[in-house]
């Protein structure tokens, strides 16, 4: 019997004709002969690929899917018969070296001599990755091996690299297995003094940590992590972005099972795995490298410090990327105190929230340096706290929010350049000169090896740095309370005046009674357009394509905090974007997708949300403006008893938004509803922002105060 042909989602299909989901969802309303479902459920049907192309190439819709996204396809569809991710690792290798003209030759070959050109490839490179298995290519494998070699030519190998080893983290139901971003990345390397030749990342995922290694000048760069998929991609990411250096990467658990025991680097660079208790105490009890003590069962962090530190000639520097709690859980004060005592710790930096996964920590860099024989005395670690200087994101009433009071928007948008320029400034004043180093009040300090070793050893740097704030000017200070104060008073006025505008009357004797209809319907009906959220996984987080030097364009992304809150868009795009995800437009709806939490459910995007992504809890309605009122829609969508009746669950609310009701109304008197509307989330906004200025306001009298910068007035007696 002849095979049936692959099935494809209606998202494949928007990849497959270029087009946005809502238009596939159009065309399955609109045209009687668009093929039926083949499969799937009611929800998420599944479509026959060939009878789809046959479709759209009856109506002129030829292929607009990129490469890559034709690569991804193609994965799903057609599984390798032999080989596996591997054997496509070393081919990206191999074609990678080959020219443009090359590589067309080989798409346009016959299947079974594009399976033997594709052995031969991934055969040339094979010692470049490591665990490999043996090369099985066969003519079955065509289909991928083709769009393999166009995704190289035309995306370059980097590309194609992303998309075989997101399809292997899926299939291995991985977690935890994400990219350091490349700013935190290249800030790690640069906290590294001079230019190492030799690094090592015991736990080098992808190979970030490395590449931004070699793009400092190091010449041999050597890398471990406990998931082959992992080793093995980042032993051809670091080929293909530093051929220039002696690459060695080895899959295995680091702290077990060490592939480099006799290595002696002159840095290390590591983002190591969080929160892991079995990590090896028991049987690692008595092994050489706990120098400074041995790390109990819930100091797995501590035993990748110590270990990274073993592999460093003296002198040699390492720079890690921790928890926060590393620094001042009770279980680690031993390993903690030895570290100070010996001068081998000698910064911790603490990033803003969101700076890497999870995006909900602070994060801190813990700098080491292996102590010298004979060396200098080191008298003093240094404490840089980025998050306290790090530029506000204005809030949609005007007024700043920094990342550490804005702690329900889980996702800071971070500016790197500022956090790099903080941290490095301090790093280089305090290895230049560590005696005379003055420090930053509320932002860098060296704090005395004896003030550190008390029964906690806390070294968390908000509270050290919090310590200096008697250093701050008694007059700056007092100007700076003025300042907040007079923003305060101003917001006051405007919420009162925001308050007195009247926009509504009573019903009259009972309340009005609507005529309703559900989003869905009113999709149905072309009034609104209803896109839902893209789901939050590792090949779907948003990372937008579309930069005029072909390379991805980064955007921001309105999360479901920013709603709850008021601010504008703080996500950061995180992995991979899927081009069929909508960009939100001025005028759009959105509506949280997860109920219970304070804060508005709902708002119409302005000009500050225009170009940003939805987030995965965030809907995003579209309405047709000469059918809708925009305010009126999102007035009665957020409506707390229209999110209730619309919400499934027990413990987590989770809107439904094709339940949610909407009034049928004339749109003029939709218009009035939207005006009235409107005035409340003013009304909202504006008591956001006062409550903010009130807030920052008391603090600053508070430190004044007891900092002993201010003074009470003789009245206050």
């Amino acid at each position: 019997m002849p095979q049936s042909s692959a099935q494809v989602t209606a998202a494949e299909i928007s990849r497959i004709a270029g087009v946005t989901r809502a238009t596939v969802s159009n065309w399955r309303r609109r045209h009687e002969d668009f093929p039926t479902p083949s499969g799937g459920t009611e929800s998420s049907p599944l479509y026959d690929l060939e009878s789809v192309r046959a479709w759209l190439a009856s109506r002129g819709h030829a292929s607009a899917a990129s490469a890559s996204e034709e690569l991804r396809t193609v994965l799903r569809l057609h599984p390798l018969s032999g080989g596996g991710t591997p054997d496509l690792l070393l081919l990206v290798l191999a074609a990678a070296g080959r020219s443009p003209e090359e590589l067309t030759a080989a798409v346009r070959l016959p299947d079974a001599d594009l399976a033997e050109r594709a052995q031969d490839d991934a055969a040339s490179v094979a010692e470049a990755v490591p665990s490999a298995d043996p090369l099985r290519f066969g003519a079955d494998d065509a289909a991928v091996l083709r769009a393999l070699y166009a995704c190289v030519r035309d995306e370059g190998g980097a590309t194609a690299l992303s998309v075989l080893a997101e399809r292997e983290l899926e299939d291995s139901a991985a977690s935890g297995a994400y990219r350091t971003p490349a700013p935190l990345a290249d800030l790690l390397a640069a906290l590294i003094p001079g230019i190492p030749d030799r690094v090592l990342d015991p736990a080098c995922g992808s190979g970030t940590l490395l590449a931004a290694a070699a793009r400092r000048g190091a010449r041999e760069l050597f890398g471990q992590d406990t998931l082959p998929v992992q080793a093995r991609r980042s032993a051809v990411s670091l080929a293909l972005t530093a051929p220039e250096a002696t690459v060695a990467v080895r899959a295995g658990d680091s702290l077990r099972a060490d592939a480099f025991p006799d290595l002696v680097a002159d840095a290390v660079l590591c983002n190591p795995p969080y929160g892991v208790r079995d990590w090896g105490h028991d049987e690692l009890a008595y092994d050489p490298r706990w120098a400074y003590g041995v790390p109990a069962r819930a100091e797995s962090e501590l035993a990748w410090v110590q270990h990274a530190l073993a592999h460093l000639s003296p002198g040699g520097c390492a720079a890690l990327l921790l928890p926060p709690a590393t620094a001042g859980r009770t279980s680690g004060r031993r390993v903690r105190a030895e570290l100070v005592r010996s001068g081998a710790l000698r910064a911790v930096i603490a990033l803003p929230v969101g700076a890497s996964l999870p995006l909900h920590v602070g994060l801190q860099v813990w700098v080491l340096q292996r102590p010298e024989p004979g060396g200098a005395e080191r008298k003093s670690v240094l404490f840089v706290d980025t998050a306290a200087e790090t530029p506000s994101v204005a809030g949609r009433g005007g007024t700043a929010v920094t990342a550490r009071t804005r702690g329900a928007s889980r996702s800071a948008s971070v500016d790197w350049t500022e956090v790099t320029t903080r941290a490095l400034e301090a790093w280089e004043a305090f290895t230049a000169a560590r005696d005379a180093f003055e420090g930053e009040p509320g932002v860098a300090r060296a704090v005395g090896v004896v003030d550190l070793l008390d029964d906690m050893v806390d070294l968390t740097p908000a509270r050290l740095v919090r310590a200096s704030r008697a250093e701050v000017d008694p007059a700056e200070l007092s100007a700076e309370v003025d300042a907040a104060r007079q923003d305060l008073v101003k917001a006051a006025k405007a919420l009162a005046r925001t308050a007195g505008r009247e926009g509504w009357s009573a019903a009259g004797v009972g309340a009005r009674e609507w005529r309703t209809a559900t989003a869905s319907d009113l999709s149905r009906g072309g009034a609104l357009i209803l896109l839902r959220p893209v789901p939050d996984s590792v090949r779907t987080r948003a990372h937008a394509a579309g930069g005029e030097d072909g390379r991805p364009e980064t955007r921001a992304v309105l999360t479901g905090a920013d709603i709850a809150t008021g601010s504008g868009p703080t996500g950061e795009p995180m992995g991979l974007y899927d081009d069929s995800s909508p960009v939100i437009a001025v005028g759009d709806v959105l509506v949280r997708a997860v109920a219970g939490t304070e804060g508005p459910m709902a708002r119409v995007a302005d000009e500050q949300d225009a170009g940003a992504l939805p987030g995965p809890q965030v809907h995003l309605f579209r309405p047709d403006p000469a059918r809708l009122d925009a305010w009126f829609l999102a007035g009665f969508l957020g409506a707390e008893e229209n999110i209730a009746g619309a919400s499934t669950g027990s413990t987590v609310l989770t809107v439904n938004p094709g339940r949610l009701r909407v009034p049928l109304l004339p749109l003029e008197e939709q218009r009035r509803y939207g005006e009235a509307f409107r005035h409340v989330h003013e009304l909202r906004a504006e008591a956001q922002r006062a409550t903010r200025l009130a807030e920052e306001t008391a603090r600053l009298l508070a430190g004044g105060l007891t900092g002993g910068q201010l003074l009470p007035s003789p009245g206050d007696g």
